[in-house]
């Protein structure tokens, strides 16, 4: 019950598992890796639950064996459950999903029974900070903001809207409650949707980079938003404000490329590490032509100079030959479901390549 017992257990379970021949991840802290050989084991411990994955069932057994030898554990078998998150293994990969999770929240929100709506958030201009009246409970407006937080392991789509409403948390405004209750119908409406993770291969590292130049009305700063897959597979996104003011979308959109740039980068490290290297360079994706030219070509010092950090960083990694950015159109711009409201037709067929789909039969 001590506040330093988990450490500690990490402590002590990790000095066990290392000992055993496992080595620590420098990427993930939380992940230690087995090889001998051509055999492989991951290991992901998380306070006391752990998830462990072998190549072969006599190397699964036996390190099985040793952590019982160690500790009194319980084998759950196959994974089907951690952290809330409920997994449903099928011949075609995993589907991820936050069902009971999304369920409890309405329950608590007293929403159970409410309408959904076909998007989280409107296409309307964003809300400012000194809208409308003091909400009559923030306490309440906070805990749902941040439960709808945790929501999004699973639910990409929902990213932006729960990124929107998080910026009103300090002080929350009747116009603020109005658009987290939108984003809680909408969860209403697709309680059964998750994350598809498929079995195809992984040869390839692909993300899409996406700024909402000046969007916030108070401070005019811009959101950055990006996705990026493994494969076909989406493994990291964000939707976050950007920490100082552009003074162009040009600006804007390359601040975003530096923040997927520095995710593929980690990205790249962790599967160095769990011995799957990406050969091939990974290719970004941005919808703004002047962002893309920054990328590879110096001649803009006067308009870049205040950016020039971000610029190096991205342009060494596009000299090494370890990143190619590239233009894509909007209308094929993944990252855009990040940024801002969408219409209900782009916003379903940008949520469906973002590998959120309904839960199997």
């Amino acid at each position: 019950g001590l506040k330093q017992a988990p450490r500690a257990w990490y402590q002590r379970s990790a000095s066990f598992v290392q000992q055993s021949g496992f080595t620590a991840s420098t990427s993930d802290t939380s992940l230690f890796v087995y090889k001998e050989g051509v055999d492989i084991a991951y290991l992901l411990f998380y306070v006391d639950d752990i998830i462990l994955t072998a190549l072969s069932t006599a190397l699964l057994h036996r390190i099985t064996e040793l952590l019982h030898s160690e500790f009194a554990m319980t084998d759950l078998g196959d994974l089907h459950h951690f952290l809330g998150i409920s997994v449903t293994r099928s011949s075609d990969g995993l589907f991820l999903s936050q069902h009971q999770y999304a369920a409890d929240l309405l329950q608590r929100a007293g929403m159970a029974e409410c309408h959904s709506t076909a998007t989280p958030i409107d296409t309307h201009a964003k809300l400012s900070a000194t809208d409308g009246n003091p909400v009559a409970d923030a306490t309440q407006y906070r805990s749902l903001a941040g439960a709808l937080q945790y929501l999004t392991l699973t639910r990409p789509d929902l990213a932006y809207a729960v990124q929107q409403v998080c910026l009103f948390m300090h002080d929350p405004r009747e116009p603020h409650l109005a658009m987290l209750k939108r984003v809680l119908r909408y969860v209403k409406g697709t309680l059964s949707t998750g994350l598809h993770v498929g079995t195809g291969s992984i040869t390839s590292l692909t993300a899409y980079s996406d700024a909402d130049w000046a969007g916030c009305p108070d401070s005019r700063r811009s959101t950055s938003g990006y996705c990026v897959f493994l494969g076909d597979n989406l493994v990291s996104w964000s939707s976050k404000r950007q920490t100082t003011v552009s003074r162009s979308s040009a600006e804007a959109e390359y601040r975003a490329v530096a923040h997927a740039v520095a995710e593929t980068c980690w990205l790249r490290q962790l599967l160095q590490e769990l011995h799957a290297p990406i050969s091939s360079a990974t290719i970004v994706y941005c919808d703004n032509v002047s962002a893309v030219y920054m990328t590879a070509n110096p001649v803009h010092h006067r308009r870049t100079k205040h950016i020039e950090i971000d610029i190096h960083f991205v342009r060494e990694k596009v000299a090494l030959g370890q990143v190619r950015v590239l233009h894509v159109p909007s209308s094929h711009q993944f990252a855009d479901i990040m940024t801002k409201g969408l219409p209900v037709q782009l916003f379903t067929d940008f949520r469906s390549s973002l590998c959120v789909r309904d839960t199997p039969a």
